[in-house]
């Protein structure tokens, strides 16, 4: 058996990290609910308001949706034939132990497997003032953080329980 010479593409590395899992998932317009997350003009959103038209002569029956951006709080609408697919996208919480605030607002936080992550910043307005009043009171609390679309926040912060 003849032995072929190695090409320079059998040695090429590949540059991403990732996982290869896509960002999005379709899913049909009829069975998206008010609560789920789906994109709207390219961006993540949870729906707040959705209504349904009835059939019509020309077609299908349309969904109205409204939603906010999970990241902005911007408010978005689509409406939609109800038998078309929507992207919806893949949301996953996780929650870190609060470690640290830095000195340039980042927020320095441990996984459960004891890893440290500086790279989120301290939220703004209502959010990041309740984390600066535990801080002061110096509480041990949670963060909690949303990643969809390849974006990241802290969405909501909470007292560690004393049970553990």
């Amino acid at each position: 058996m003849e032995k072929l010479p190695i090409t320079m593409a059998d040695e090429e590395q590949f540059e991403s990290a990732e996982s290869g899992a896509s960002k999005t998932i379709p899913k049909q317009c009829s069975a998206l609910r008010k609560g789920d997350f789906v994109c709207i003009k390219n961006r993540p959103c949870k729906i707040v308001e959705m209504s349904t038209s009835k059939t019509g002569k020309h077609g299908h029956a349309k969904v109205h949706l409204v939603g906010i951006d999970v990241f902005t709080g911007k408010k978005y609408e689509d409406i939609c034939p109800s038998t078309h697919n929507m992207l919806s996208p893949v949301v996953k919480r996780t929650e870190y132990t609060f470690v640290d605030k830095t000195d340039d607002k980042f927020l320095r936080l441990m996984n459960d497997n004891g890893e440290i992550r500086e790279d989120l910043r301290c939220p703004d307005e209502e959010l990041g003032k309740e984390i600066d009043a535990k801080i002061e009171a110096g509480e041990s609390f949670l963060v909690t953080v949303l990643e969809a679309m390849g974006e990241e926040c802290v969405v909501s912060c909470k007292n560690l329980s004393s049970d553990k």
